[in-house]
């Protein structure tokens, strides 16, 4: 941790929030989210990922009458992915590569904006992405691309701290918004496609020292290093070190349940991507989800949804917390609409299997068997495989509405041909996907030219474990 240097800052602080507007958002405020639905005070509205608003004046009736009111004009040509927090009458929000914007929610007038200014060393994979910010007390939290956490005054714009978790060089960033969960931040690294190791890590909110780290992928010795086989001397190009560069980033912002005090992460794909003979065997935590206590970070269960995942399709989804009424009990549910085209419900206290379904057109796999692990099969080079690399869904949010009892998320059907590559070196801050030669080849969405693709139906009842 330090205290940011003022010359490394480009800071614009045009007029200070006025009094009444940027309360202190305590805990107790987080956690009971929901009770605030005129705000949005983090990047999933709440701590269970719902996404669910109580508001009720936009209805069917008027939603067509809608008016802009105002427009915020940004200075870069970057994409914008972030999700805005919403406190009390002030929108925070983030711009590429890594500002931060203090807006009057009312009016659309900018009170500050604070610029970070990315090392040269930063290799973001895929762009200068920014997805959010968290806020605990008056702080704003946010990761950047050169892999660092900074904290900014959500009062004036004013750097706090700034803590370097990896070196940029190796193509380390953080591009998700982070959790805050009671007096720590939560971050995960992004860059799995560049052959980093991923991990998530907790910082102290007030100072930035690191509290706890948890790898993604395990050293030689831990539990679940086994899953990165060893090479033999029939394995042609295994990678005896593949779990130094395995990816498993975590580019998304994860789920946290007060009850159990246990934080929920999608773990993305495990590297090279598409040479995965260089890594035999599951891949543990590549394509699972996590389950860590807040406190300490350390390990309380797992679910892996792709083992040893050679199609890109990752985990990288936000962990939906619903209680399910089922006969008369309460189930404690994790909802999980998976890049593989699988839809899941998982039990978020143990990790347990509980149902899983199609949800797009799937080929990679006939079904799940009893424990929720997918029964493969690999198609040819010939044949197009459904899902393809961008997955049956992405990273776009999802949403549970208590009311209805429905869970909402974006699907589409595409395909992709040629899962296969051929070996490729790892050189650090460089692209290891292992896609040179013979690159996945992206069809259009739905089935491709000759005929259509292989169809999937909700099974009447639901499907294996049916909760």
């Amino acid at each position: 941790m330090r205290r940011p240097p003022t010359a490394l800052l480009a800071l614009a602080a045009w007029v200070l929030l006025p009094a009444a507007a940027g309360a202190q958002v305590t805990w107790e405020r987080l956690v009971n989210a929901a009770d605030e639905p005129h705000n949005w005070l983090t990047y999933s509205g709440t701590f269970d990922s719902q996404r669910h608003s109580a508001l009720d004046q936009i209805t069917l009736d008027n939603v067509g009458d809608l008016e802009m009111k105002w427009v915020f004009q940004s200075q870069t040509s970057h994409n914008f992915q972030a999700t805005p927090l919403v406190v009390d009458g002030v929108m925070y929000l983030t711009q590429p590569p890594n500002d931060v914007v203090a807006i009057d929610a009312r009016t659309g007038r900018v009170f500050w904006i604070y610029e970070h200014v990315p090392s040269p060393d930063a290799r973001p994979c895929c762009g200068f992405s920014n997805r959010g910010l968290a806020i605990a007390g008056d702080t704003l939290l946010m990761g950047t691309v050169d892999a660092m956490v900074v904290a900014v005054d959500a009062r004036s714009g004013g750097p706090l701290w700034e803590t370097q978790l990896a070196d940029p060089s190796y193509a380390y960033a953080i591009t998700h918004a982070p959790l805050v969960v009671k007096d720590k931040v939560i971050v995960g690294t992004s860059g799995g496609d560049m052959g980093i190791r991923g991990f998530i890590a907790a910082l102290d909110i007030h100072t930035g020292e690191e509290a706890w780290r948890f790898y993604t992928i395990p050293a030689p010795g831990e539990p679940g290093s086994e899953t990165w086989e060893r090479c033999r001397p029939e394995m042609e190009h295994c990678d005896p070190d593949a779990w130094q560069t395995g990816g498993a980033a975590v580019w998304l912002t994860g789920s946290y349940d007060p009850e159990t005090n246990l934080t929920f992460w999608g773990i993305g794909n495990p590297g090279p991507d598409y040479a995965w003979y260089q890594r035999p065997g599951d891949n543990l935590y590549a394509s699972s989800v996590v389950a860590l206590n807040a406190d300490t970070g350390e390990l309380a269960w797992y679910f892996q949804f792709t083992p040893g995942d050679r199609y890109d399709y990752d985990a990288v989804q936000i962990p939906v917390l619903v209680d399910l009424d089922v006969d008369g009990s309460t189930v404690k549910a994790m909802l999980w609409a998976n890049r593989n085209g699988f839809f899941y419900i998982l039990d978020r206290v143990t990790g347990r299997f509980l149902t899983g379904n199609p949800c797009t057109r799937i080929n990679w796999a006939e079904g799940l068997d009893d424990s929720g692990r997918p029964i493969q099969t690999p198609q040819g080079p010939e044949n197009p495989t459904y899902p393809g690399k961008q997955g049956g869904t992405n990273w776009y949010s999802p949403s549970y509405s208590p009311r209805t009892g429905l869970m909402y998320f974006s699907t589409w059907e595409n395909y992709a041909t040629v899962f296969d590559s051929a070996p490729v070196e790892y050189i650090p801050g460089q692209l290891y996907t292992g896609s040179r030669n013979r690159s996945p080849v992206r069809g259009v969405p739905g089935p491709p030219p000759g005929g259509p693709g292989p169809g999937n139906t909700w099974p009447p009842g639901g499907g294996a474990g049916t909760v």
